[in-house]
């Protein structure tokens, strides 16, 4: 830029001196005329330069954008150029980046949806067939692994709908103040056969008695259903899972608490996140995705801690229906 002011400045003078006829006359004159000549030639050469550093990054991320128009999210530019242009780059980069995280995720969760469907629909239509051609009779023993599998593909569809809304932020809650105690009660009823089949004792704690929430009932009855069935799934015979509930300053603090094996240690960072579950469990691996997502659509928080072989605690904050 100064190269081009200075040849720009010695023209203008190499014209009054023109003007005046000095250039003609005089030594001086012939001199002014050369380097003119000369600083011109090299402006014309920086100012090709200087549009070339502007062009080539611009350039950069036209080819990178129809790369990614084409699907293809790896594309990234180099971080050069004036700081503008470093500041575009950089933003484009993290776009593309996260354009390339979203994609590697939808496909994960494409399929991991299939995986999940494949198992009941092979028993529904292994069982239908059998009916059908007669190699097993239509009776109610036959028919309870089709009705147990049509369940499963229902819980299924349910949480991913309810996965879907959270995400799109259209997630709607029916909110109402609630006695926390009565949705412990209700959500051990439902698994009272399944605690007394496998020796386990639910117990609840609630202080102090008349503690209530803020919250969707149908919904927070989901989340806390996810929690206890898992504590149920991972508890040994004999043991306990327990809920406890407890006021904090315009909150409820609500925890699930059982002794079982516990989370591995690889898993912990991830439990939150959709289809994330260990070898041996029998769920699909949605249901602390879902717990997260309904508590998070209240404004509460969700956190876990687990110790392999000694149990797990799943924490809920909610918001308290007084506020205070």
């Amino acid at each position: 830029m100064l190269l081009f002011l200075g040849a720009a400045g010695t023209a203008l003078i190499w014209l009054l001196l023109s003007a005046t006829g000095a250039v003609g006359s005089a030594p001086v004159g012939r001199v002014i005329s050369a380097v003119g000549l000369l600083l011109g030639v090299v402006a014309v050469i920086a100012a090709g330069v200087a549009l070339r550093r502007l062009t080539a990054p611009a350039e950069r991320l036209v080819d990178a954008a129809r790369r990614i128009e084409a699907g293809d999210y790896s594309a990234r530019v180099p971080v050069r150029g004036p700081s503008e242009l470093r500041s575009l780059a950089r933003a484009f980069n993290a776009m593309t980046g996260r354009l390339e995280s979203d994609e590697a995720r939808r496909r994960s969760v494409i399929a991991d949806v299939a995986h999940e469907l494949r198992t009941p629909i092979t028993v529904i239509r292994g069982q239908a067939e059998g009916i059908i051609d007669g190699v097993y009779p239509g009776d109610a023993d036959h028919m309870r692994p089709v009705l147990t599998a049509t369940r499963t593909l229902e819980v299924l569809v349910d949480d991913l709908r309810t996965l879907a809304l959270a995400e799109t932020g259209s997630l709607r809650l029916n909110r109402e103040p609630v006695e926390v105690a009565i949705l412990i009660d209700e959500t051990f009823v439902a698994f009272a056969d399944a605690a007394g089949t496998g020796k386990v004792r639910l117990v609840a704690t609630v202080e102090p008695p008349g503690l209530t929430v803020d919250v969707d009932t149908v919904r927070m009855r989901s989340a806390l259903a996810n929690l206890v069935g898992n504590a149920l799934r991972h508890e040994h015979p004999g043991g306990e899972v327990r809920v406890e509930a407890r006021h904090l300053p315009g909150a409820v603090e609500v925890v699930v608490r059982d002794d079982g094996e516990g989370i591995p240690a690889e898993l912990l960072p991830r439990v939150f996140d959709r289809f994330v579950k260990g070898l041996s469990s029998p769920g699909s691996g949605l249901g602390l995705a879902i717990v997260r997502d309904i508590v998070e659509a209240h404004g509460g928080t969700v956190s876990v801690r687990s110790i392999p072989g000694a149990g797990t605690e799943l924490h809920l904050t909610l918001p308290s229906s007084d506020g205070g």
